[in-house]
């Protein structure tokens, strides 16, 4: 294990630490777990169970259930039906800058790639938000680049503060933050946080983050808890499948919202299963996660935790989302644009990737309910 990756004493100045016994657990469990060893016989005994433990859990996740995931649809469809109905929320990221301090290899916001750096204004922003709200949408996403110089605390919140005055739930998906600038941005409106891990392999995390803060594996691993002591209604998880093992990180991503869930029974959870995308000037080299793969991964999910939300993106196809609402994900994205500023006119900044899924709102709206699924726009009242 690399020290740097892991280690209390490599934090930079500015980074809390907190007393945690739940990364130690989950790295642990997934250097251990052995998906080859598991048949088809055990992944029928696990579809059986009423409810399941972490084992089942990878057993769902193995190899030996791939010719089961029929049986695992019809279940992870009761599931979802039974918690959540027919309904699929939408939502759309805006992102408001995209410089960056990390270098990290297989991301089209590296701070050594050669793209258009841009910075929403405050103005812009309410620009770009007010013609987000115009579609429709209640809920809004907004992201950065992990820069505290270019987006620092205020800025964020300020964004927030702007968002409050169309949208009536409000995320963020930032650098990783200590409790109280989450509290802050809880002042402000914000209502969840979304951090993806990336990987849960230290010693390939350390690989593919060269440089700058996120370099700090603890820190990022531990930003979900963080937010949650400093009043976050919930927070998202999430891996970048086809870094690593997609295994054994989908395994580890859903042992950390499980053990989460547990010590803070009042969080609302959710995952994300995002696969690497082509960014530009991108060439780091993939290990390929098929749709196929995808879709056990979102049903072991659905079945080891029922009542979680799950969101699929706009990297995955319109065919793919339209399926996989049907059957487990209960959250959705529309009227996607991955650039700095695109709701209003041409973007000013690149992208962070590229998608697959451009559907405006209504186009989303007409695809669910052509599909006898309910767009939801808002399942949150503030009061």
């Amino acid at each position: 294990m690399v020290k740097e990756s892991t280690d209390i004493a490599e934090y930079y100045e500015h980074m809390e630490h907190i007393e945690s016994d739940i990364m130690g657990t989950v790295i642990t469990l997934r250097s251990e777990i052995e998906f080859n060893s598991y048949s088809e016989k055990d992944v029928l005994a696990v579809l059986s169970k009423d409810r399941l433990d972490m084992n089942d859990f990878a057993v769902l996740l193995s190899p030996a259930a791939e010719s089961s995931l029929e049986k695992m649809a019809i279940r992870a469809k009761e599931e979802t039906r039974k918690h959540f109905g027919n309904s699929v929320n939408l939502f759309t990221p805006l992102y408001v800058s995209n410089y960056c301090e990390n270098q990290c290899i297989y991301c089209g916001f590296n701070s050594l790639n050669t793209i258009q750096r841009a910075k929403l204004s405050t103005e812009k922003i309410d620009e770009e938000m007010r013609s987000i709200s115009n579609s429709g949408l209640t809920e809004i996403l907004i992201l950065t680049g992990e820069s505290r110089k270019f987006s620092d605390i205020e800025y964020i919140g300020d964004c927030v503060k702007i968002a409050s005055k169309y949208f009536r739930s409000i995320g963020v998906e930032v650098y990783p933050m200590n409790a109280s600038d989450y509290a802050y941005l809880q002042e402000c409106g914000a209502d969840y946080v979304t951090v993806f891990q990336e990987t849960y392999d230290p010693v390939l995390y350390s690989e593919v983050h060269k440089a700058g803060p996120k370099r700090i594996f603890s820190y990022r691993f531990n930003a979900q808890e963080r937010a949650l002591i400093g009043g976050m209604r919930g927070v998202a998880f999430g891996a970048l499948l086809g870094l690593g093992d997609f295994r054994k990180d989908v395994f580890a991503c859903g042992v950390h919202a499980y053990l989460l869930q547990r010590k803070y029974p009042h969080a609302e959870i959710s995952l994300s299963f995002p696969r690497l995308r082509p960014f530009r000037n991108g060439s780091y080299k993939v290990d390929e996660v098929s749709e196929k793969e995808l879709l056990q991964a979102a049903l072991a999910c659905r079945i080891f935790m029922p009542f979680i939300g799950e969101t699929i993106s706009s990297r995955e196809t319109s065919k793919f989302r339209d399926n996989i609402v049907g059957i487990c994900a209960t959250r959705i994205s529309a009227g996607v644009d991955v650039g700095i500023g695109g709701h209003t006119e041409e973007r000013i900044g690149d992208g962070q990737f590229d998608i697959s899924d451009p559907r405006s709102v209504k186009e989303i709206r007409d695809a669910l309910m052509k599909k006898k699924m309910q767009p939801v726009f808002n399942d949150y009242v503030r009061v």
